[in-house]
């Protein structure tokens, strides 16, 4: 038995602790005698197991993924502090693409001795879709070093980032995308059925853009030379992509740039399009493409996930 003196002012914290228990047995002076039972070996309360890296990980895309409306509205805000001031805004970057398309297309229309009619087209949505998802990859550099004061001080998913910088991205996509049917009427293209292949193709452009911004946000993070050898690494690839030179005038050589992942995400929107079949390989590269990155990277995004924060 213990004896705890009752103070004036309610219950203290053994009186509390008894009500919990059994009713106290009150005694004359205003003594309460309380009976502590000690607890039968086994029956201490057990936490929960905590949730593992994996759901964790998880956990955090699906939070990112359900706030759609906050990285919508971050990737609004940075298109339009990106152009502040500006008169056309994010058109600026149409207005170049449309340039360079009637540059190259007069100059490697001849040198490839090609019909620039079937060309140009070929030229402009090519190099549509390369600069957005270049965009994309070398903007993902930057996932999380471009938000460290944001990360450092708001308890929000990481993914929201990636979501964000793939929706800014497809914004300005969507502004070159404007062209597209002015092309298409004026080099009477024909557009049919196969032309709605670009909507799988889209969404696993985003898919692609997605993981790509965890992967190398997370790899920038830890290691800065990363970015600058990204950037370097995509110039030589944009020569050795069939972007703006036909795939056909590698002759035997074509399966090769075919496999090119690349070209692949490149294909799937160019050639539904141009009113064309995509390349033998394309779905299938880009595919497996999608798999294997989203498995790597959820992998990795587990095992650093927490010291996101630490390497910024």
């Amino acid at each position: 038995m213990v004896e705890v003196a009752r103070f004036p002012g309610g219950l203290n914290g053994a009186e509390r602790l008894a009500a919990d228990a059994e009713q106290p047995t009150r005694r004359p002076g205003g003594m309460v005698s309380v009976a502590i039972s000690e607890a039968a070996p086994g029956s201490a309360a057990e936490w929960p197991p905590l949730p593992s890296r994996a759901a964790l990980a998880w956990r955090d895309l699906a939070d990112g993924f359900g706030k759609s409306w906050m990285w919508g509205a971050l990737a609004l805000q940075d298109i339009k502090l990106r152009y502040r001031g500006s008169v056309l805004g994010p058109f600026w970057l149409t207005i170049s693409t449309l340039v360079m398309v009637a540059a190259m297309g007069v100059i490697y229309g001849r040198l490839f001795r090609v019909d620039t009619a079937n060309y140009l087209p070929y030229l402009a949505l090519g190099l549509i879709v390369w600069q957005a998802f270049s965009g994309m990859i070398t903007e993902g550099c930057e996932t999380f070093l471009r938000e460290q004061s944001v990360i450092q001080q708001v308890p929000i998913a990481f993914s929201i980032h990636a979501y964000r910088n793939v929706c800014r991205n497809f914004i300005v996509l969507a502004h070159n995308l404007v062209i597209v049917p002015i092309g298409l009427v004026i080099f009477a293209i024909p557009v049919n059925w196969h032309s709605l292949e670009i909507i799988p193709g889209f969404l696993l452009l985003a898919i692609n853009g997605f993981w790509i911004s965890i992967l190398l946000g997370l790899v920038s993070a830890r290691f800065r030379d990363v970015p600058p050898i990204v950037a370097s690494f995509l110039q030589v690839v944009f020569f050795v992509t069939p972007i703006f030179w036909p795939v056909e005038m590698l002759g035997n050589w074509q399966a090769i740039a075919t496999l090119n992942p690349l070209f692949a995400a490149i294909d799937v929107v160019r050639a539904p399009l141009l009113g064309v079949a995509t390349a033998s390989h394309s779905w299938l590269v880009l595919l497996i493409m999608t798999v294997l990155g989203c498995g790597v990277t959820f992998a990795v995004f587990a095992r650093f996930r927490t010291r996101i924060a630490y390497w910024i």
